[in-house]
């Protein structure tokens, strides 16, 4: 089977794990709602610009229904994981987020679709959570907030349902105008919430480097990459090796932030490293049923 399509993911992730740093060169006190909000609606947007330009979009036969819960699941996906975090604080927030997504991906794979998970995916997904609560155990106060904890969960079931729909869409449409849609209609759902926190942080110069480099890299690469990725492997595979979002983040807050990551921490970021080796090689032997999903 071809490596390709793993490498597309595993690079998605990559980039959307710049985002945290490059937040950093933001102004200080802006909300991650509003840029989540900012990131959807001119990522998409400009995808979108492009591909009715390409005349790639046919809106009398587009697939509404699978797009319009993509969109749904990324924006619940955004509100449901910021309000974990400030909750529970960054480390419980985003470990149970990020660590219950690949085994909610697996459920709905095995319950919905009828494709029972194979032994290397559950190695790869439990040494890969593994990593990530070690790599996590340094960020700061954390909570225990039942509450909170919740949100996360829920916010693992959206990204993890996100998936399944984004697989189901591309079997009926290319990959850029599938995210030029999702995404756009995404920013269109968060675009009240972004307004109630505040937006005019946009209209600062110094803002728009790195909001641009989130929009375009962070967001419309990274999820064309991502969906083109998922065309051809399973959608809890793809969801497991997202988990090189949380390594990316870590590498890039140690090298270019200055970060510490205590012996813990590295220990984790070999472990995540080490479940991406094993569902990238491992999950390449086993071949990838088509799926066609029914979303009601």
């Amino acid at each position: 089977m071809n490596l390709l399509p793993y490498v597309l993911v595993l690079l998605a992730a990559t980039l959307w794990g710049t985002v945290g740093t490059t937040q950093t060169f933001l102004t200080d006190g802006i909300q991650p709602l509003t840029v989540a909000a900012m990131r959807s609606g001119i990522g998409g947007g400009v995808l979108l610009i492009i591909a009715i330009a390409m005349k790639k979009i046919q809106f009398r036969h587009w697939p509404w229904k699978y797009t319009f819960y993509a969109a749904l699941s990324m924006a619940l996906f955004q509100p449901l994981f910021f309000t974990s975090v400030r909750l529970t604080g960054v480390a419980i927030g985003t470990v149970v987020t990020i660590g219950s997504s690949p085994v909610f991906a697996g459920l709905i794979e095995w319950l919905y679709f009828k494709n029972k998970p194979t032994r290397t995916w559950g190695i790869a997904t439990v040494l890969a959570i593994l990593g990530c609560v070690l790599v996590f155990v340094n960020k700061g106060q954390t909570t225990v907030n039942p509450l909170g904890i919740s949100l996360a969960l829920c916010a693992g079931i959206a990204f993890a349902t996100y998936t399944h729909v984004s697989k189901s869409l591309m079997d009926k449409e290319a990959a850029l105008p599938a995210v030029a849609m999702t995404f756009s209609m995404c920013g269109l759902l968060l675009l009240p919430i972004a307004f109630i926190l505040g937006v005019d942080w946009v209209t600062e110069s110094a803002n728009w480097p790195p909001l641009l480099f989130m929009c375009i890299f962070g967001t419309s690469i990274a999820y064309i990459l991502f969906q083109t990725g998922l065309q051809k492997i399973l959608s809890s595979s793809a969801v497991t090796l997202s988990l090189a979002e949380p390594l990316t983040a870590a590498l890039l807050g140690v090298f270019l932030v200055g970060e510490y990551l205590s012996v813990a921490s590295w220990i984790g970021v070999a472990m995540l490293l080490g479940g991406i080796i094993v569902i990238t090689f491992g999950g390449r032997t086993k071949s990838i049923p088509q799926i066609e999903a029914s979303v009601e």
